[in-house]
């Protein structure tokens, strides 16, 4: 079985995530999605509109991601590579020749794939003006089966 892991943020779902996870999991028989926690994201200097329990469980729902493991450092790769056997990192072309990544190419095979022109995360946030996540607003739907809903 050959492995496949990729990282990134994936906030703001959107249709280059899903070109690049599909082409991903055309490269291999099992995908597997290193997802940044909000926590890591903060050392990255980014803020996700969704936190990481919400954005983990929509890639869970694609049916091209087998398993999602939490991303919490530069310096866990390594590790991911050899505990979860896996054959192939893939991340985006702006990634190539990065210090962040290149280095893997030690203990398997390393694949940079192009994004997707005319759609990303950030643009999103831009055009519809969102700077950071909406205090208070619940993102599960199960999160408010206890709570009192009225209208005022």
């Amino acid at each position: 079985m050959k492995r496949v892991l990729t990282y990134r943020t994936f906030d703001l779902l959107h249709y280059g995530h899903i070109r690049l996870l599909k082409r991903a999991k055309e490269l291999g028989d099992y995908l597997i999605v290193g997802l940044s926690t909000d926590e890591f994201n903060e050392i990255k200097h980014k803020k996700s509109y969704h936190n990481y329990e919400t954005r983990k469980i929509m890639l869970e729902a694609i049916r091209y991601v087998d398993l999602v493991i939490p991303e919490n450092s530069w310096d866990q790769k390594i590790n991911d590579v050899i505990d979860y056997h896996v054959d192939t990192v893939v991340m985006g072309s702006d990634w190539k020749g990065s210090d962040k990544f290149e280095y893997l190419s030690e203990y398997c095979q390393l694949k940079y794939l192009d994004r997707t022109q005319g759609v990303s995360t950030s643009m999103i946030k831009k055009e519809l003006g969102l700077h950071n996540p909406v205090s208070g607003v619940f993102q599960l739907p199960e999160e408010r089966k206890n709570e009192k809903i009225g209208v005022e």
